[in-house]
Order: structure tokens, then C-alpha cells, then sequence
């Protein structure tokens, strides 16, 4: 190995230290080596009340106001923040149910739900930053239009926040010299980082989670195929004519377009394969049911579970061992975002236990009114399970609010699938889609928002921005009701 490559690999190794993910990891295996029967009590539901869900409410608040009201303390205490809501939680918690039942709650939400949501994250997140696309094409209305669909399909085989992260410099560049460009990136983050992440569990953090619950890899290809089909095609329609009447006012545009040579090249593209494999790993696993599971003091041991994780970390190894650094820098890729992720999941996972275990008691729960509200004779309205996850999901952070409303739903992936599929499609479509409506509802928002302005774009202001999505967005999602619901 190179020194450049040793030192780069180092950082690598250092970064994920600071996360914690390998303690987390040797933590959790060596906890569950050990007998400790105690650890199988689990949260006493019936006992369970609104204040304990204070903690969660606390973290959801911090993620969507504190990066806006607070940016400088939140980007140096964002760990201790969230560490701070979880040991609001945990410390009562032990302290009135035992120290049992915090450790198993902790170890269950890092063994079954983090780890594999992180290490999926992880595994997009550097592929994507391995791959380098360069282009001296000038921002032509077809150009762009080819971007954000090929954008908004690339979201739902690599993630929004993959996606977004490899075609928004490419985007930019292509567009530098024109002077009306602030709608490209306005409809850049409508559809690569939000609706195309509906199309696999792979796209978007809510459905990823879904899958982890049991919902199929197929069943939520099937059935958001037309809906992200849709809202893409609409979207795309509308953009062709701002763009379009736009570009008719550009200074010399179009003499400038025809006097360039149109040149692509891609760079990386072992990262590329890789891609491919962590969507066969996935798919896999979610075809492959017949894997033996064990439970282990209350958690679920699946080897499935665990073959699919140690995959996944395996082919993020590889990208960074096949990468040149050099690819990597050209991307301005760094380990922050990751970071941020990390810490603020692992907040979300734990507190978010007492709110999972009052919804799932239904009407005899202190969620009763909630349950009411969106239920008509027993049977779920599903346009209000649409709207509803929807608009929460466009000012909290979506992932959290899918789990409140799938959970809300019933919880049970077989149920929901096979009896109330279109209740399902609308946790599914309104926590996707409508992370859109603002730039805190989906975490790629504010990426390609501070990209686009480091290139010299002007991009609205948050309720700039809101303007935007409140007249595009909302028409569509009052057509997505009538079609769907």
C-alpha cells in the first residue's frame, strides 16, 4: 500500500472511531455473548404514558429547528445534544423499569434497526463519492431535462443523498454561464432528492427502514412505480416550460451552446458495479426468507440479517480500496455528512422506542385520539395517513415519521401489505414525497443547497424556498390523493 493510500485509509479508520460505529458494534457482540438473562426485559408498554415520548419530540425538534435558529452550536454539539435527549430517556427509564431494560432497548435499536440502517448509508454515501462525472455541455432545456431524469432514477437505485451528491456538480456546471438557474436546483431537489428516492427501499431512509420491518423489496417497487412515475413525469412537464421560456431569455445562450464541443466522461466506474452489488445484496435478502434466526436475551440474531450487513461493509471496503483518492477530492468528499447521520439516527432509534410501543396499543393507548382521528368505522382513511406523514415528514425528519405512522398503521408488514396496501402506499408516498416541502424535510435538501450557493447560485430562503414548493408541490399532492386515494 502506497503511503498516500495507508494515510487516506487511516483518516477512514479514525473517522469511524470517532462515530463510535465499531465501539457500538464490539459493544453490542460482546453484550450479547455473555449470560445476562436480565437482558430480555423488555418495555413495559401498558405502563408507558405521553411523557415518556418527550424525549423523542425533543430530538425531532433539535434536528429541525437547531441547524436554522442555532447553526454554530449545532454543528459543534449536535452529538451532545442528541446524546442529551437519549440519556433524558434512558437515565428514567433505568432508573424506574431497571438497567436491564435500557440496555436491551439500546441493544435492540443498534443490532436490528441502526447498524444495518447506517451501513447501507455508509455504503451508497462512498460509492457515490467515488464517481466522478465531468462535462463541458452548456445547460440546455434537453441537458437538464436529462439530468433530473436520470437524476430521479439513479435516487431510487442509490439513494437520494448518493444521487443528489453525484449529478448536482455536473448540474451546476453545465449551468454556470446561465443566468437564470435557481429553478433547475429548486427542481433538482424536488425530484432526485425526494421523488425519485420512492421507487426501491433503497432510495429513501423511510423505506429502507419498511424493508428492515418486513415490507418486500418488490412490494414496494410494484407499488410505487406508477406514483413515483407520475409525480416525475408532472414535474418534469412543468419544469420543460419554465425552463424553457427561460432559456428563450438568455443572453447568447444559445450561440454559446452550438460554438461547444458536448463531451461526458465518467471516472470511477468500479463504484459503479459496486452499486450493482449492493442492490443485488439487498434484494437478496429481502427475497431470501428461510435463514435461521435466533433470539439472543430479547434481541433477533438473523444470519441473514448479519450476512447481508458484513456484505455491505465488505463492498464499502472495496470502493475504497479501488478508489484514487484523487476522484474522491475532485467530489469535495468528506466523512461530515456521514457523521452527522450517525449521530443523529442513533438518537432517533432509541428515543423513539416508547412512541413505537403507545402506538402500537392502538385506541387503548394515550395515542388514542391520533388513531381516531385517522380511522373512519375501524377501517384508515388513507388520504389523512397521506397527508399526514406527508407534512410532518416536510418540516421533521422522514424516517422517524414513516416509523410513527407505519406503527400507527398496525406495525405488521404481512397485514399491511397483503389487507391495506393502499394505507401502506400513503405512509409510503407522504413520507417520501413531501420531504420536499422544505429544505429540513430530507437531509440531501440542505446538501445541495450549500453546494449550489458555494457555486455562486441564489437560492431562495427557507420560506423563499417553501414558496416554491407550496405552489409546484401541493397541486400535485392534491392530484396524487385523487388518483391513489
Amino acid at each position: 500500500m502506497t503511503p498516500v493510500k495507508f494515510h487516506y485509509s487511516q483518516s477512514i479508520i479514525s473517522s469511524l472511531r470517532q462515530n463510535g460505529h465499531i465501539l457500538q458494534l464490539l459493544t453490542a457482540v460482546i453484550c450479547i455473548s455473555f449470560p445476562l438473562p436480565a437482558l430480555a426485559s423488555s418495555l413495559p408498554v401498558r405502563e408507558l404514558n405521553l411523557w415518556w415520548c418527550i424525549p423523542f419530540a425533543g430530538t425531532l425538534l433539535s434536528i429541525a429547528m437547531c441547524p436554522m435558529l442555532l447553526p454554530n452550536i449545532w454543528h459543534k454539539h449536535s452529538g451532545k445534544i442528541i446524546g442529551l435527549w437519549c440519556s433524558l430517556f434512558l437515565l428514567p427509564l433505568s432508573w424506574r423499569y431497571g438497567i436491564s431494560t435500557g440496555i436491551s432497548l439500546t441493544l435492540h435499536a443498534l443490532i436490528e434497526e441502526y447498524i444495518p440502517f447506517i451501513l447501507l448509508l455508509l455504503s451508497l454515501y462512498t460509492l457515490s463519492g467515488g464517481i466522478v462525472i465531468q462535462n463541458n455541455n452548456i445547460g440546455s432545456v434537453r441537458l437538464n431535462i436529462s439530468l433530473l431524469a436520470t437524476g430521479t432514477l439513479l435516487a431510487g437505485l442509490m439513494g437520494t443523498t448518493g444521487a443528489a451528491m453525484l449529478l448536482i456538480r455536473p448540474l451546476l456546471r453545465a449551468n454556470a454561464h446561465r443566468h437564470h438557474c435557481t429553478h433547475v436546483v429548486v427542481f433538482f431537489i424536488f425530484l432526485v432528492a425526494n421523488i425519485g428516492g420512492g421507487l426501491t427501499p433503497l432510495g429513501d431512509p423511510p423505506l429502507f427502514l419498511g424493508f428492515l420491518k418486513g415490507i418486500g423489496f418488490q412490494w414496494t417497487l410494484s407499488h410505487m412505480l406508477i406514483p413515483v412515475l407520475v409525480n416525475t413525469l408532472v414535474l418534469l412537464l412543468v419544469f420543460f416550460c419554465i425552463d424553457s421560456y427561460l432559456w428563450k431569455h438568455e443572453p447568447k445562450a444559445t450561440s454559446v451552446a452550438q460554438q461547444t464541443t458536448a463531451s461526458l466522461t465518467i471516472q470511477g466506474k468500479a463504484n459503479l458495479v459496486l452499486l450493482l452489488a449492493v442492490t443485488c445484496v439487498i434484494l437478496f435478502s429481502g427475497i431470501c426468507k428461510t435463514a435461521p434466526v435466533w433470539h439472543v436475551y430479547g434481541i433477533e440474531i438473523s444470519l441473514l440479517a448479519w450476512l447481508r450487513d458484513g456484505l455491505l461493509l465488505i463492498i464499502t471496503l472495496c470502493g475504497l480500496k479501488l478508489t484514487p483518492e484523487k476522484l474522491r477530492r475532485q467530489n469535495d468528499f468528506n466523512w461530515a455528512p456521514m457523521q452527522e447521520v450517525s449521530k443523529l439516527f442513533i438518537g432517533i432509534f432509541i428515543t423513539i422506542a416508547p412512541v413505537m410501543a403507545i402506538l402500537q396499543l392502538g385506541t387503548s393507548g394515550d395515542f388514542q385520539v391520533l388513531v381516531q382521528l385517522i380511522q373512519h368505522n375501524g377501517e384508515p382513511v388513507n388520504a389523512l395517513y397521506f397527508w399526514m406523514s406527508g407534512l410532518l415528514s416536510g418540516f421533521l425528519d422522514n424516517a422517524p415519521t414513516y416509523l410513527v405512522f407505519f406503527n400507527l398503521a398496525g406495525g405488521d408488514a404481512e397485514i399491511l401489505m397483503q389487507y391495506f396496501p393502499k394505507t401502506l402506499l400513503a405512509i409510503s408516498m407522504g413520507s417520501v414525497f413531501m420531504g420536499a416541502l422544505s429544505y429540513i424535510g430530507n437531509a440531501p435538501n440542505l446538501m445541495i443547497k450549500a453546494i449550489a450557493e458555494q457555486q455562486r447560485v441564489i437560492m431562495p430562503s427557507f420560506f423563499g424556498y417553501m414558496g416554491w414548493s407550496v405552489t409546484l408541490l401541493i397541486p400535485l399532492f392534491v392530484l396524487d390523493t385523487l388518483l391513489f386515494f
